[in-house]
């Protein structure tokens, strides 16, 4: 499994937190994600996967460099 540091700002968390995802929880969906693409909103690297509690979630990021991520957004979504 490959390394990375997440770079967290204020409005990432306060904005996975309105849709009730801690950033624990996103850190955990990036690393074992189940699946990857592109956001087709906004063509950012995106992932999906399950939180330890069952949780499917759609989480977006960029990557600042080769080994950080840049969390935006996250929410619950269904399986497909």
């Amino acid at each position: 499994m490959p390394y990375f540091d997440f770079l967290w700002h204020g409005e990432a968390i306060e904005h996975i937190a309105e849709h009730g995802i801690t950033p624990e929880e996103f850190e955990d969906v990036v690393l074992h994600a189940e699946r990857r693409g592109e956001s087709r909103s906004s063509q950012r690297p995106c992932c999906w996967g399950e939180t330890r509690d069952g949780r499917y979630l759609f989480c977006v990021y960029e990557y600042a460099d080769d080994s950080t991520i840049i969390p935006v957004t996250a929410y619950e979504v269904s399986r497909p």
